[in-house]
């Protein structure tokens, strides 16, 4: 383990000991960048974090406001959405709502119904009144539909006639205009359409849903619905939207069923149904009797009548005179007669259904199941293995057996006895082997981490780069200096004894080697002398 320190440790110091000043300054400077950017990386992105939406969906007038406040209180803040939206620091955020709330900030200059309690005065006109009453039944009606999923701001005008002088003269009724912003890519679907119109109906006095329009900030109507809109499946769109739902559905049963047995890679399901949206409302009377075997009823009440007479009946009277007598003609003595009746009256009570009864729609009147399955058992680059014919009819059995019991159950029973083998249709073929069912997308790393590795890696190449270029120049001053000492240096004579002559020779040799112009001169000075 220390030799492995050890060579590591020697490695390093030639490194380091081979490089000049300058790629030790750059060296030492890329690294300590690299370190403050991966420490001050954090802080940078804990303090985008840290301002939080003090408001949003603001006008430009309650901006200015809140941001004079601000300004005054020496807070920080932000200014994002195109002016629309303020951001402050965190841990201010509450503190702020609270203050801001109680300075009455932000003011849009609308009046509400609450301007009235606080500003009661002897001196408004009835004009004064009726115009400040409609600016806030336009404000109340704004706030609820901000308060609505999916609309971010409302613009509500309403036309209120004015009262009929004369008891004879119609009351005229009111219209309404409203414009609303709603949030990007979001729709609004018809019951909600048709809640728009029945709050703003209600809300104002004598407003039918036909004098009100509504549309959003792309020049967008929204429509209400006909008489029936309560019901859904009305609209063509609505048919259209409930008939691949039924569909999805049963395709996802079908195709759940089907992937378990053969594999979900190996089997493709398309369902197609016909929808009876006929919706029918009727009454039934129904009378039956209660004893159904007798056909007959419940006795109620019974009157009995029974009479008899028997004599000879009195003969008097002026011949002539009775109501039913002929004039003239005299009455006839008849003889002894009997008389007899009997008369039972019986009340009996039945049992009386009425039934009001609505049809609902949505039955399914005709469907159409098909299936495409894989064929191909194995696949060894350009060798393909099928299904034999065998195989084929089991796997086609298994499929009816399942589908059949779907349609079975599907299809209403009012539209006659159903046959499901002529509603499924099986096809084997190849798949490609590029088909398969999409996945889900998975969490991947973020992006800002990708730009910020590639700007680390590309910072390092680049410092690489400039080491590599400078050290073939050192390497030649590096040779050039080797060989000008090698051609310098002088054998040193390490076995003589310390004397004044050796002590005289090594400074001569460290003269020549320090100073080869002087200890020239000095040579040929000697000469001279010789």
């Amino acid at each position: 383990m220390n030799e492995k320190y050890n060579l590591i440790k020697d490695k390093v110091t030639q490194f380091w000991s081979k490089r000049n000043k300058t790629q030790k300054g750059i060296l030492l400077g890329s690294i300590l960048a690299i370190v403050l950017l991966a420490i001050a990386l954090p802080f940078l992105f804990k303090s985008n974090n840290h301002y939080v939406p003090l408001y949003n969906n603001l006008s430009t007038q309650e901006v200015a406001q809140i941001k004079e406040e601000l300004d005054t209180r020496s807070i920080p803040y932000e200014i994002k959405e195109g002016g629309k939206s303020i951001t402050v620091p965190e841990e201010q955020v509450d503190t702020l709502l609270v203050d801001l709330a109680g300075e009455g900030i932000p003011n849009s200059g609308s009046i509400d119904y609450s301007f009235f309690s606080e500003n009661t005065s002897w001196g408004i006109t009835d004009n004064e009144f009726d115009i400040m009453k409609l600016d806030a039944m336009q404000t109340e009606l704004a706030n609820l539909m901000k308060g609505i999923d999916g609309i971010e701001d409302a613009k509500v005008m309403i036309n209120m006639p004015k009262d009929p002088v004369f008891v004879s003269d119609e009351n005229q009724p009111a219209t309404a205009s409203i414009v609303l912003n709603t949030q990007p890519g979001y729709q609004l679907e018809g019951n909600q359409i048709n809640s728009l119109y029945h709050l703003v109906s209600k809300a104002v006095p004598n407003l039918p849903p036909e004098n009100i329009a509504i549309m959003n900030q792309y020049f967008e109507y929204y429509d209400q619905s006909g008489s029936d809109s309560s019901v859904a499946g009305s609209t063509y769109s609505d048919q259209q939207t409930i008939k691949k739902d039924i569909e999805k559905d049963i395709q996802r049963r079908a195709q759940q069923l089907l992937g378990t047995m053969i594999g979900m890679e190996n089997v493709v399901v398309s369902v197609t149904t016909d929808i009876d949206f006929t919706q029918e409302n009727r009454v039934e009377e129904i009378v039956d009797p209660v004893d159904e075997d007798n056909m007959e009823g419940l006795p109620v009440s019974i009157e009995s009548i029974h009479e008899t007479y028997s004599g000879n009946p009195e003969v008097g009277g002026v011949a002539g005179t009775g109501e039913e007598d002929i004039p003239g003609y005299e009455a006839v003595e008849t003889d002894d007669g009997d008389y007899e009746l009997v008369k039972e009256t019986v009340n009996n009570e039945f049992n009386r259904i009425k039934k009001d009864i609505v049809e609902s729609p949505y039955k399914i009147r005709d469907m159409g199941i098909q299936v495409a399955v894989n064929n191909v058992t194995e696949r060894d680059g350009d060798d393909v293995q099928f299904l034999n014919q065998n195989d084929q009819n089991v796997v086609e059995q298994g499929i009816e057996s399942i589908l059949n019991s779907i349609i079975s159950t599907s299809i209403d029973k009012e539209y006659g006895e159903v046959t499901p083998e002529e509603k499924v249709s099986i096809v084997f073929q190849e798949f490609p082997d590029s088909f398969s069912i999409p996945d889900t997308k998975s969490a991947g790393i973020p992006t800002w981490l990708y730009a910020v590795g590639g700007a680390l890696l590309v910072l390092i190449v680049i410092l690489i780069i400039m080491l590599r270029r400078k050290q073939p120049q050192e390497e030649v001053y590096e040779e050039e200096e080797e060989e000008i000492e090698k051609s310098v240096a002088m054998p040193h004579i390490d076995d003589e004894e310390e004397s004044e002559s050796t002590t005289r020779r090594k400074q001569l040799e460290k003269m020549a080697q320090e100073k080869p112009d002087e200890f020239a001169k000095l040579l040929r000075s000697w000469i001279g002398e010789d």
